[in-house]
C-alpha cells in the first residue's frame, strides 16, 4: 500500500502493525487507546485517502510569520500575536526559510 498521502502518525503506526506489533503494542507506544489505533488504521487503508498537501509547502504559523515580517514588524511583536517569545518566532522563520530552500531544491 503506498503511503504518502496518509499523517506522520498513521504511516508509524501502520509500519509497527506491518511488524506484527499488536493494537495494545501501538497505542501505549503512541499514547493512543487501542481503540483509536484500531479506528486510525482501518480509516488509513480505506480508498482514495489522501492527506491534505500544503500548497506552498510550509505551515499556517510559517506563512503568517513571513509575511508579517514582509510587512516589517519585529519578532517581538509577531512573538506577541501568538503569545510565544521573540525567539521561537525567529526559529519559525529560520525554518520556514530552510522549508523554502528545500522546495527550491526539489524543483529542479
Amino acid at each position: 500500500m503506498i503511503t504518502q498521502h496518509l499523517r506522520a502518525v498513521e504511516r508509524v503506526a501502520m509500519r509497527m502493525r506491518d511488524r506484527g506489533m499488536s493494537s495494545n503494542q501501538i497505542s501505549l507506544t503512541l499514547r493512543r487507546s487501542p481503540e483509536h489505533v484500531e479506528r486510525m488504521l482501518s480509516y488509513a487503508e480505506l480508498p482514495g485517502r489522501q492527506g491534505r498537501p500544503r500548497p506552498s509547502g510550509l505551515r499556517p504559523l510559517e506563512r503568517r510569520v513571513l509575511h508579517w515580517r514582509q510587512q516589517g514588524l519585529d519578532h517581538t511583536e509577531i512573538g506577541r500575536r501568538f503569545k510565544k517569545s521573540a525567539s521561537y518566532i525567529r526559529r519559525v522563520e529560520g525554518l520556514a526559510h530552510l522549508r523554502q530552500g528545500w522546495q527550491l531544491l526539489r524543483e529542479d
